[in-house]
């Protein structure tokens, strides 16, 4: 009997770092481990490595793994002097300092079209050419001295067989999609926009493409690290949607994404042209507020996350008249960087738990309602909606998600799909094709449409643009 081969997964987020050791062949969960992160918008990279160390340790080492793949969180901005040293704090796709920047450059590009032809986007505070920009207007030395950018996943790829050397510093299209100066149609890097970012003549030692079933590089001890990629590509990847398939994450931020076997171009900024991890496309609209909606409302109204949940379940869907505009912490979709959440039609009937509650769980979803209509006016086949992230395992979730798209919902179990799909991808470049792993028990939740709801979210929406 052959022995197993396993295959280590990384995603190294926002907030955590988790690591997952599965067999290649079957996708069995052999063991895992995770760590926090420091919380902020701009972070020192060390806390990467060092929390991705700890993660590794808590899993009891990665010694007998065959492979390894790390997918982490998009757009950061690792600026690196000659020596591949960190300049400055990586600025987070959540720090909004650069949305005059983005601005900036689709105007110099030649507007909000020509910008999104070349790299699929509009560009907005998350991307990283947005966050050069702000880099060379802002503090001025540092981007002089800085010879090359590397985004989280590409530096902790880079880390770990050692760094220094940029020869070995590599990527894959997806992460690198999501920097604003690559485009994902041809997989190339835009020398125009780095030199629109960073001033005329700049020339950046950028990580080179890796091919999605192919390895990079090799740990230092030993174990080669195949492609990595952004954490939405990653999660399609570890949840093997298809064409026709619109994940809907509830973390952090919240993401609709589409794999696609045609790129977008949407001049509008409100869906993202990135690439997947498999050599097709993902469409993807990302707002900024998600879970932590959640958060708030468990503080404002003293309740668990469950708590929470059955409270909305116990009011009518419209939580009479009670609409929120959740932009708690501004908003990338639509581009509003310096807006504030509204809650609105508050009256005395509706000053109640319940009914908050409700519009709280409403208001999150809302916006992603308006996020999968938006990947179908592009064109993007819209067959299944699944439902991930740590929010969708709130019991109101589920049923209110399928009565906002209108749509039936699938709520794969609670896994750490960004993490398994770096195993998938290490697992296909050491197997040499794409494992089939079982999902596990796939809920599906159909709830009666509630179309007034969007109404008068899309009212409230509208009506903000003026405040």
């Amino acid at each position: 009997m052959a022995k197993r081969q396993l295959i280590a997964g990384v995603d190294s987020s926002t907030q955590s770092v988790k690591v997952v050791i599965r067999d290649a062949d079957t996708g069995e969960l052999v063991r895992q481990g995770r760590a926090t992160h420091p919380d902020g918008t701009e972070v020192d990279p060390i806390h990467w490595l060092n929390g991705l160390n700890t993660a590794i340790s808590d899993a009891n080492g990665i010694e007998d793994v065959s492979a390894i793949s790390i997918a982490g969180q998009q757009h950061g901005m690792v600026a690196l002097n000659s020596d591949g040293n960190v300049i400055r704090n990586a600025l987070l796709w959540n720090d909004v300092r650069s949305a005059d920047a983005a601005e900036s450059l689709n105007r110099e590009a030649g507007g909000d079209i020509e910008i999104a032809k070349k790299v699929g986007s509009k560009l907005v505070a998350s991307f990283t050419a947005a966050k050069l920009r702000w880099l060379a207007d802002h503090e001025p030395e540092n981007a002089s001295k800085t010879v090359s950018v590397a985004l989280p996943h590409d530096w902790l790829s880079w880390q770990i067989q050692g760094g220094k050397d940029f020869t070995k510093l590599f990527t894959d299209r997806s992460d690198a999609s999501g920097t604003g100066y690559f485009d994902p149609t041809t997989s190339q890097y835009r020398q125009e926009i780095i030199e629109l970012a960073l001033g005329k003549n700049r020339q950046l030692q950028l990580p080179r493409i890796v091919a999605a079933s192919e390895f990079g590089g090799v740990t230092q001890k030993g174990i080669p690290i195949a492609a990595g990629a952004g954490d939405n590509a990653a999660a399609a990847l570890g949840l093997q949607a298809q064409p026709g398939d619109v994940v809907v994450s509830l973390g952090t931020s919240g993401t609709a994404f589409a794999v696609s076997q045609t790129p977008t171009h949407d001049s509008s900024g409100s869906v993202a042209g990135f690439a997947d991890a498999t050599g097709r496309f993902l469409p993807l609209v990302c707002t900024l507020n998600a879970a932590r909606i959640l958060d708030a409302a468990c503080l404002m109204l003293g309740k668990t996350h469950d708590e929470i949940g059955q409270l909305a379940l116990s009011a009518e869907p419209g939580a009479h008249g009670l609409t929120l505009l959740p932009y708690f912490e501004g908003e990338r979709t639509p581009n509003r960087p310096n807006a504030t959440g509204v809650l609105s039609g508050m009256n005395i009937n509706n000053s109640n738990p319940a009914d908050i509650a409700r519009a709280m769980i409403e208001g999150m979803l809302s916006g992603l309602a308006d996020a999968v209509d938006s990947l179908v006016a592009l064109g993007v086949k819209v067959e299944r909606i699944l439902l991930i992230g740590g929010a969708a395992k709130n019991p109101a979730v589920p049923v209110i998600a399928s009565s906002l798209f209108g749509r039936e919902v699938l709520v794969p179990p609670i896994g750490e799909y960004v993490a398994n799909g770096a195993a998938k991808q290490a697992a296909w470049a050491l197997l040499g094709q794409m494992p089939q792993w079982d999902l596990g028990n796939v809920q599906h939740q159909t709830s009666a449409p509630t179309p007034g709801v969007m109404e008068k979210y899309r009212m409230l929406k509208e009506k903000t643009t003026q405040w």
